[in-house]
């Protein structure tokens, strides 16, 4: 069976990219499809070193670090993909990947880590993080996202079936596609983070330095309860800016390799998270070290943490907005509440979503799919 993996842009090695990475390992003679290929060669390793077929959008001018700014022409250049020949086409999508165009005789299959954010609901969030909410380029920006809604719900109609990384996502698909989707949360490597008891007395942040990560709020938070220390792991546009509110309990340390953040994550006493994700794996990695999570109750976080009030065995605590009261709240409610939170509990919740549990859950969905429209099974004709 002929299989084409088609990915949204090839930049870095992030959450997308480790599912990229599980559905390889699934399909390992798969051809692999992108807008755009900039990964280092000494970093294809996840890719399997394949070669990757891409779009017109590679050869324009600054498309390494500007690529984002064609946004306009990815609709255009996603359905110049040719994956004609394949008999299933898989697309790992948070932008245009799942539109690229099959036929009737073919399986398109996509993982949807989110319908484009900055063009449906995240829409005016977006222009304003950007300074574009105002005069003529806000109104481009506003067609130009006006056009992009259009296409991608148009294009929702060449999928065959839709995978959801939460059930969050799954519901916006819903309100975007009008289509249902299964579950399947994305594989986290919990085998790379050890478990530690030997907790210390510090609280944890880690993310890129982006608007939306809300790491802001997080730091006025403890600059109101300087008696409590927090470490700010991290980097991206807004990092000077978190550096100028900090106060003296709290320790910015930038971008850390991988080997430095397990060990704050280990050591710390929770992990703090004000985001609000599609999923969001910090969090199960933070869990995988038994450290509990103080995080914005919203969005995927509701699914990859177990709150106080809503399960049995708790690894965590949700606070209700995104404000630095709220979390101070929390914070409070977590230290007079920590002793019904089981540290091997939190490890234990986050095994659930290793990459081998992605693996056969995506599989066999997979497999059923082919099943119902080819009358295969196991790549073989019943």
């Amino acid at each position: 069976m002929r299989i084409a993996v088609v990915h949204d842009w090839l930049v870095t090695y992030a959450g997308a990219e480790k599912v990229l990475e599980e559905i390889l390992k699934i399909y390992p003679d798969a051809d692999l499809f992108s807008l755009i290929d900039f990964i280092d060669e000494d970093q294809r390793s996840f890719i399997m070193n394949k070669p990757v077929t891409t779009s017109f959008i590679q050869k324009l001018p600054f498309a390494k670090k500007k690529y984002r700014t064609y946004l306009p022409f990815m609709p255009l250049a996603i359905e110049q993909l040719d994956v004609s020949k394949y008999d299933l086409v898989i697309s790992s999508s948070h932008a245009v990947a799942k539109g690229v165009i099959t036929g009737p005789n073919q399986l398109h299959i996509s993982y949807v880590h989110s319908p484009i954010r900055y063009a449906w609901d995240l829409q005016h969030q977006y222009l304003k993080e950007s300074g574009l909410d105002k005069g003529f380029k806000g109104a481009l920006a506003r067609y130009i996202l006006f056009k992009i809604r259009n296409w991608d719900y148009r294009t929702s109609n060449g999928v065959d079936s839709f995978i959801s990384n939460s059930d969050f996502i799954a519901r916006r698909i819903h309100k975007v596609y009008r289509r249902k989707a299964k579950t399947i949360y994305p594989p986290v490597d919990v085998s790379a983070f050890t478990y530690n008891e030997n907790k210390e007395d510090f609280y944890l942040t880690a993310s890129r330095m982006v608007p939306y990560k809300k790491i802001d709020i997080i730091v006025q938070a403890f600059n109101q309860m300087p008696d409590k220390k927090l470490v700010v792991i991290g980097d991206g546009p807004d990092i000077n800016k978190i550096k100028a509110i900090a106060g003296p309990n709290i320790k910015i340390l930038g971008y850390q390799k991988f080997k430095v953040l397990k060990d704050y994550l280990q050591r710390a006493k929770a992990f703090v998270f004000a985001a609000e994700e599609d999923f969001g794996i910090t969090p199960v990695e933070a869990q995988a070290c038994g450290t509990p999570v103080v995080a914005y109750g919203k969005g995927g976080s509701l699914e990859s943490v177990r709150g106080f009030n809503q399960k049995d065995h708790p690894t965590g605590i949700f606070f209700n907005e995104q404000t630095p009261q709220s979390i101070i709240n929390a914070i409070h409610q977590f230290e007079q509440s920590v002793n019904l939170i089981s540290l091997s509990d939190c490890r234990k919740h986050a095994i659930k979503f290793s990459p081998e549990r992605f693996r056969n859950e995506l599989k066999a969905f997979i497999d059923s799919k082919l099943e119902e429209k080819f009358k295969m099974k196991d790549g073989v004709e019943i």
